[in-house]
């Protein structure tokens, strides 16, 4: 609060106050008192102005000083009455209260709202528990199907189908995901060997080399977690391949390379291919919520959510990511899960 501007927006009392004194002067000029008398009237009253000015000024300064240097540090600014001390002025005190009855409203409006999406969380959740039924018995249908060519492709469609509803519930469950993930020790490969078959059919059907190296280690994380996340990249390797390397053109071919490597601090998971990369210019925005990119104006089936749902997790499990790429040519991720026994001793 600067004594300034709170002068300047107080400058009428001041005009107010000398327009007094001027007349309290003429009147007492015009019965003849004493000019001894007048000027120390007139020092007294312009005492009297000073001080009330400066007592005014610095008992609000410590308010209002508090007010915003609390509200600067804060991230959630909200917060910020319960950090302030009581007022000693009247305006601060209404001030105050009426802080608190609109923090008070914002309060109950929240928490309406998130009852909302609570409740749309469970009936999302309920919803996908089930559409899985109808589809683990069309699945068991076309394991009887006669038609072996159509249903390969009909179990082709069945596992996308399950790999977007499964999607649709671990973005619902990332907002409280610390609530149902456990960090412990993890064999990769037996996780890389479950993406593995999950992704077969696809693997096969584009006719793409799925390689693994160095995957024989022992990291902290949360195992379906990783699983569901390396999926996602996985299927997105696959849906963004290069047809002319898949076709085998000039003797390529396409290519998903997982491998891992290890040092004192982490063991960092690589997942390559081939594929038709990501331009420079998408590349910072990839983990962003519903961002498709040139690709995805490319490839009308992008939606955006596969790498923002990745990176969530991982930020909620501690572990870290990167994606590299050049266009034309491949696309590297990496998740570097770190060493540290400091979830283990949580658990």
């Amino acid at each position: 609060m600067r004594f300034g501007k709170y002068f300047i927006d107080r400058l009428y009392l001041l005009f107010i106050a000398v327009g007094i004194l001027i007349v309290s002067v003429l009147i007492m000029l015009a019965f003849k008192v004493k000019i001894e008398v007048v000027v120390t009237v007139g020092v007294l009253f312009v005492l009297f102005y000073v001080l009330e000015i400066l007592t005014d000024f610095f008992r609000k300064k410590r308010y209002y000083d508090e007010l915003l240097n609390n509200i600067g540090n804060l991230d959630k600014k909200y917060l910020v009455l319960e950090t302030l001390s009581e007022p000693y002025f009247y305006e601060g005190r209404i001030l105050n209260d009426v802080l608190h009855d609109v923090d008070k409203s914002m309060a109950d409006n929240i928490n309406t709202y998130r009852r909302g999406a609570e409740s749309f969380k469970e009936y999302v959740e309920m919803w996908i528990h089930e559409i899985k039924l109808p589809i683990s018995s069309l699945t068991l249908m076309l394991h009887n199907y006669k038609e072996r060519e159509v249903t390969e492709r009909m179990n082709i469609q069945v596992n996308r189908i399950n790999s977007y509803i499964e999607q649709i519930l671990y973005y619902v469950r990332s907002e409280n995901a610390e609530k149902d993930y456990i960090i412990d020790d993890c064999q990769l490969s037996k996780v890389i060997a479950g993406v593995a078959i999950k992704n077969k059919d696809d693997i096969l059907e584009n006719n793409i080399s799925f390689q693994v190296s160095d995957i024989d280690r022992i990291i902290l994380t949360d195992a379906k977690w990783l699983e569901f996340m390396m999926n996602q990249i996985i299927s997105n390797s696959i849906k963004y391949k290069d047809k002319s390397k898949c076709e085998g053109e000039d003797g390529t071919e396409c290519v998903i390379r997982v491998s891992a490597k290890e040092d004192d601090k982490s063991v960092v998971l690589s997942i390559y291919d081939n594929g038709i990369g990501i331009s420079e210019s998408d590349l910072p925005r990839v983990f962003d919520k519903s961002f498709t990119g040139q690709n995805g104006r490319e490839y009308s089936k992008a939606t955006g959510m596969g790498l923002y749902i990745v990176k969530k997790l991982c930020d909620k499990m501690g572990h870290g990511i990167s994606i590299e790429s050049v266009k034309g040519e491949y696309t590297r991720v990496n998740i570097v899960f770190y060493k540290n026994d400091f979830y283990k001793e949580i658990v």
